[in-house]
């Protein structure tokens, strides 16, 4: 039953981390998350309010329709963890060092102006694409709680 509690919730969460990153985020939590100063910082909190919120309305409703034994503590814990993670992770100056030290610079910069092979068209415009390798050592980042 451990595990099968574990699918659901990880499933459930995995999705709800979508919603809440793509549809819920404002864009002006979007566009200030990664600002220095109290501007940031709290457009990343209210960002990461509006998600962990999202993940919850998207659990609870599972969990009962699951019959999954969840406790409180547990939720509290799991949602809190990932919450602070999250934000970590979404100050991008924060990712960035990671990345820097890891050996994934380069990878961060995917897609984005500063790597070397960033995408343009045939006459040099920027070329449109599905996402930077910033977005995807997030998305691994902030999904590796649950």
């Amino acid at each position: 039953m451990l595990a099968a509690t574990f699918a659901a919730a990880f499933a459930t969460l995995y999705v709800a981390h979508s919603v809440g990153d793509h549809w819920v985020q404002t864009s002006c939590q979007s566009a200030d998350k990664g600002r220095l100063g109290w501007v940031g910082r709290l457009a990343g909190a209210r960002h990461v309010a509006t998600l962990t919120a999202t993940k919850l309305v998207l659990l609870l409703p599972v969990a009962a329709l699951l019959g999954l034994h969840l406790s409180t503590l547990g939720l509290a814990l799991g949602l809190g963890l990932d919450a602070v993670t999250h934000w970590w992770a979404d100050r991008r100056s924060t990712l960035a060092w990671l990345a820097k030290v890891t050996g994934k610079a380069e990878f961060y910069g995917l897609g984005t102006a500063a790597h070397p092979a960033h995408p343009v068209t045939a006459n040099g415009a920027p070329a449109a694409h599905l996402g930077t390798g910033a977005y995807a050592l997030d998305l691994l980042c902030t999904n590796s709680v649950f």
